[in-house]
């Protein structure tokens, strides 16, 4: 396993990867912060990561090796799908993977993604358009969504 911490105008974030790709994203206490050992994968999330912070870039391109049940990296893979700067509901999340009664499973799913921004969880909202749940915190999911409308 491989590591590698960050600074962001959020707070500090983890990259954490195996072999096969990123398998966390996430801000963190500093408290949390612990010996890294980066790898090409970290050092890679680590610079786009960066660059979207900067407002230099709207798209990730890294390898992601998540874990989670069969659901879970499908609605993961389905968030990938959202296109920067633009929002959707959970409702659409489960109509768009075959399942639109899932509505709580996909916000379930949402919650527990382990690989903040990168698979924009913070792109799903309440039907009403109300923010919903982030596990960083509603203040950073507005940031990020205010963050993306600006560029």
């Amino acid at each position: 396993m491989y590591r590698q911490y960050i600074d962001t105008p959020l707070g500090l974030m983890r990259i954490s990867a195996s072999e096969l790709g990123i398998t966390e994203a996430n801000f963190i206490l500093a408290s949390e912060q612990k010996s890294a050992q980066a790898s090409a994968i970290t050092q890679q999330a680590a610079q786009q990561l960066t660059a979207y912070f900067a407002g230099k870039l709207q798209q990730f391109t890294l390898p992601l090796a998540a874990t989670g049940t069969e659901f879970q990296q499908q609605v993961w893979q389905q968030l990938t799908r959202i296109p920067f700067a633009t929002t959707c509901s959970y409702a659409a999340i489960a109509q768009q993977i075959g399942r639109p009664k899932a509505m709580r499973a996909v916000g379930a799913a949402n919650g527990r993604n382990p690989i903040a921004i990168i698979v924009p969880c913070h792109r799903v909202i309440g039907a009403s358009g109300k923010l919903t749940g982030y596990a960083g915190g509603l203040d950073k999911k507005a940031w990020l969504l205010k963050h993306e409308q600006h560029l």
